[in-house]
C-alpha cells in the first residue's frame, strides 16, 4: 500500500512543483522586462471582471418587482 502512496505522490509533485514554477517564471519575467513587479487589478483580465462583478451586484442589488 505504501508503494502505491508513493507512486501517486511523485507525479502530483511534479505537477505542483511546474504550477509554482510557472508562476514564478510570469513574475520573473514581469519585473525583468518592466523593472518592477505587477500591479494587481492593473490588466485587462482583472478589470473586465471588476466591471462584471459591478454589473452583478448592481443587478442583485435593485429591487425586484
Amino acid at each position: 500500500m505504501g508503494a502505491i502512496v508513493l507512486e501517486a505522490l511523485l507525479p502530483l509533485g511534479i505537477i505542483a512543483g511546474m504550477l509554482c514554477v510557472m508562476g514564478n517564471a510570469q513574475y520573473y519575467i514581469h519585473k525583468a522586462a518592466h523593472g518592477r513587479p505587477k500591479h494587481i487589478g492593473n490588466d485587462m483580465w482583472d478589470v473586465a471582471m471588476e466591471r462584471r462583478d459591478k454589473k452583478i451586484v448592481e443587478k442583485f442589488a435593485a429591487p425586484q418587482n
